[in-house]
Order: C-alpha cells, then structure tokens, then sequence
C-alpha cells in the first residue's frame, strides 16, 4: 500500500460494528468504532460502558494513529485479573493493519471461570472475530494549503481542484480569491506546478501543516 494511505475502519461517525462470542457460557461482545484521536476514541469507550453498564467488564484497546503505532494507543483490562484483557486485545489492534480503531469488549459472566490463558484467547479471539467481518477503507493522508489566485483564474482552478481530489475547507472572494485546501500527499507537486503555471508565477501558495 502506497506509504500516504493507509486503512481505517469504514465506518461513519457514530456507527458501531458489533460482534459476539460466547466462550464456556460467557458472552463477549465486541464493538468496533473509527475514532481518531485519542478523545474520539475514549468518548467511543464511555459510550459502549454506558451502554453495557450491567456488565461485569468493558475491556478495550485502541489505537488512534496510523496501524502499528503506539503513541496513541491504550487499553485496559477493567477488572480482569491484570494483563488478560486489555494488553492481548491491543495486540491483536495493532497488528491488525488498520488505524483509527478502538475496540471494547464487553464480558457477560456465565458462571464458569475461564483461567488466565482462557480470557487471553477469549479477548483475543473476540477482537479477531469481529475484525473479520469489518470492512475497511483507505484513509488518504493530507496537507493543508493555502492559495490565493485572481478571479480570472478561478474557474480553470476549481477544475484543477476537482480532478486532483483536493477537499476545498474554506474559500475567500476580497480583491482576489484565497482557498485553503486538504491536499493529499502524493498531488501536493502537482497542484503546486499546475497553479505556478496557470498564473505565470503570480499564484501564492503555502504550506499551513
């Protein structure tokens, strides 16, 4: 996969992609969300605690970045004896090959205790499962730019910005027209070249992030 994409989870703000598993008369049910950042992430987990607020555990792992990175990533065993939950589902979130996920698994107790190794595999198996049956897609990593033409270039810009697939996020019409665009990595050169040329240098343009 190119090195400016990257996959995440194909859901919609606020849809929930849910699995369940029942080991030995426990259920475990998995929620999967795409959250980005950290705080999507633990609102995500609030909401399904809340949702589950009768369970006995609502475990979770995430991972808010790119897939396999851990700098904002976390996770938890929520009363389950140390290191049997929470570590062994985000094993499974960051090797998974998808970024911007967070999921939580909520365990129904069913009487029969499962032992250290059993809530591994229970909890990792729970993650795998659903993971199996959700569907991805491609987050394209982006730049954000600011533009500023004459209103005799608009039209020929505006073409320029659509067949590039650049995300227009604000445009300003003073004496001359600024647009601050997301620009996806692997057009940034392009946009630039396209830009210089089409105003004969008189185009400004700059990086914001």
């Amino acid at each position: 996969m190119p090195s400016d994409t990257y996959l995440v989870p194909d859901l919609k703000k606020g849809e929930i992609h849910r699995t369940e598993l029942v080991v030995k008369k426990s259920r475990f049910i998995t929620s999967i969300a795409r959250t980005k950042g950290v705080d999507e992430a633990k609102a995500f987990i609030a909401k399904v605690t809340e949702e589950f607020s009768d369970a006995r555990h609502n475990c979770f792992a995430y991972n808010a970045d790119k897939p396999g990175t851990s700098g904002y990533a976390g996770c938890s065993d929520d009363g389950e004896p140390h290191g049997t939950a929470g570590q062994p589902m985000l094993n499974v979130v960051l090797h998974c090959d998808v970024g911007e996920i967070t999921a939580v698994v909520t365990r129904y107790f069913g009487g029969i205790l499962l032992g250290t190794g059993g809530l591994v595999k229970a909890y990792q198996d729970s993650v795998k499962t659903c993971l199996e049956s959700l569907n991805t897609t491609n987050m394209v990593l982006m730049d954000c730019y600011e533009i500023v033409i004459d209103h005799s270039m608009v039209t020929l810009v505006q073409r320029l910005i659509k067949s590039l697939n650049i995300q227009i996020l604000n445009q300003e019409y003073t004496d001359k027209v600024k647009y601050t665009l997301d620009v996806p990595l692997d057009s940034a050169e392009q946009l630039k070249a396209q830009v210089t040329q089409l105003s004969s240098g008189r185009a400004e343009i700059k990086k914001l992030s």
